[in-house]
C-alpha cells in the first residue's frame, strides 16, 4: 500500500508538470503527437485526433512530446514555427503548473493543520534568547535584516549558516511596538546542536483569506528551501549521504508514512495524517521539479528558455540540429547524474 501511495505523489507532481506544457501547446495551436505519463513500455494508450496519451511503465518521469520540438517540421503547427513568446510559454508552463499544485496543495494542507508564524510560542529559561530580552509571544520580524514569515526560516537559517555565530533580530511584541536583539547560540551537548532557546508551533488559521495568505507564505518557504540547499550542494555544503533521488525520497517517504501508522490512534486518523503528511511531500518535491527544471541546462525546461533568449536577442533561430546536439549532451550528463544519485540512494537506504 506503502508503494502505491509513493508513486501516486510521484506521478501526480509529473502529471501536472507535463499537463502545464500541454495545455499551453494546445492553446497555441501547436500539434502535440504524445502525452505519457512515466517511462518505458505502454501499460495503456488511446489516440484522440493527432494525440496518443499513455500511461508508461516506470513511474519515474513523463513527457509531452510536439511536433518540431527537436527538429525542423513544414507542419504550421510545429513547435519550431510558433512565435518565441509562444513557445516560452508552453516551456515555462511546466515548472509554472508544479507552483500552482504546490500553492493549491498549501491551501488545503494550512487549512487542516494550521500555519507557522513567526511567533515564538516558548522561550527557554536563562538561554540566550531569554538574556536578550526576548520572551514568548514576540515576533521575528528579521533576521540578520532578512524579512521572514515562517518560524522554520529561523531553523533553516540556523543550518546554512555558522550556528555559532551571533544573530541580528527584529522582533515585534503582541502590542506593536519593535525591537532589535543579538542572541549568541549556545552548544547543546544533549542535542549536539547550537540552540538559542525559543520554540515556535503551529496555529489555526481563520478563514479563507489567511489561508490563501499562508499557502503563499508556504510556497515562498519552499522556493527559498529549495535554492538554499541547491546552493550548498554547488558550494560543497552538504554530504553525498544528504543528498537524495526518487529511490531515496521514496524511503523517506515510506519511514514517514509507517511512523504517522504507529502514532495514530485510530485508523481514520492514520489515514487522515498520512494524506496531509503525502500533501506535504507533494509540495516539496512539486516546488523542487519547478525550481530543477528552471536551472538553464540543457534538456530542461530552462535551457530551452535559454536558447528561446538567445534567440530573442539575436532574432535569428539557433539551427535545430546544433540545439539537438547540446540538449543531447545535457541529456546524457542528466542521465549520468541520475544513475549516480540511484546508487548513492542504493547505498544510504541499504547499507
Amino acid at each position: 500500500m506503502n508503494i502505491i501511495l509513493i508513486i501516486l505523489v510521484f506521478g501526480v507532481i509529473v502529471f501536472f508538470h507535463e499537463l502545464g506544457h500541454f495545455l499551453m501547446a494546445k492553446y497555441n495551436k501547436i500539434a502535440v503527437t504524445e502525452f505519457a505519463i512515466g517511462m518505458g513500455p505502454a501499460i495503456v494508450s488511446f489516440k484522440k485526433n493527432e494525440t496518443k496519451y499513455s500511461i508508461r511503465l516506470f513511474p519515474i518521469g513523463g513527457y509531452c512530446l510536439m511536433v518540431g520540438e527537436d527538429e525542423e517540421s513544414e507542419d504550421e503547427n510545429a513547435f519550431g514555427n510558433k512565435s518565441i513568446l509562444a513557445r516560452m510559454v508552453v516551456v515555462a508552463a511546466g515548472p509554472i503548473f508544479n507552483f500552482i499544485l504546490a500553492f493549491v496543495f498549501s491551501i488545503v494542507l494550512i487549512h487542516f493543520t494550521g500555519c507557522d508564524p513567526a511567533i515564538l510560542d516558548t522561550v527557554v529559561e536563562d538561554s540566550p534568547a531569554q538574556e536578550a530580552g526576548i520572551v514568548a509571544g514576540d515576533t521575528i520580524l528579521e533576521l540578520d535584516g532578512k524579512k521572514i514569515y515562517n518560524y522554520r526560516e529561523l531553523l533553516l537559517y540556523m543550518q546554512i549558516n555558522d550556528p555559532s555565530k551571533p544573530i541580528e533580530l527584529l522582533m515585534e511584541k503582541p502590542d506593536g511596538s519593535t525591537y532589535t536583539a543579538t542572541v549568541t547560540p549556545e552548544y547543546n551537548e544533549k542535542l549536539e546542536k547550537y540552540m538559542i532557546g525559543v520554540s515556535g508551533g503551529y496555529i489555526a488559521t481563520d478563514g479563507i483569506g489567511t489561508d490563501l495568505k499562508y499557502a503563499a507564505l508556504e510556497l515562498r518557504y519552499w522556493v527559498k528551501a529549495t535554492i538554499t540547499s541547491l546552493k550548498m550542494i554547488i558550494t560543497g555544503g552538504v554530504e553525498s549521504g544528504d543528498i537524495m533521488g526518487p529511490v531515496g525520497v521514496g524511503g523517506a517517504m515510506n519511514d514517514i508514512i509507517e511512523e504517522v501508522k504507529e502514532e495514530s490512534d485510530s485508523t481514520k486518523e492514520a489515514v487522515i495524517n498520512v494524506i496531509l503528511n503525502m500533501l506535504n511531500w507533494c509540495i516539496l518535491l512539486s516546488v523542487n521539479l519547478g525550481i530543477m527544471n528552471l536551472l538553464p541546462i540543457p534538456a530542461l525546461d530552462g535551457g530551452r528558455l535559454l536558447f528561446l533568449i538567445i534567440e530573442a536577442i539575436r532574432r535569428k533561430k539557433i539551427p535545430s540540429d546544433k540545439e539537438a546536439v547540446v540538449n543531447l549532451i545535457g541529456f546524457a550528463l542528466l542521465i549520468l547524474l541520475m544513475v549516480v544519485v540511484f546508487f548513492n540512494d542504493i547505498k544510504n537506504v541499504f547499507f
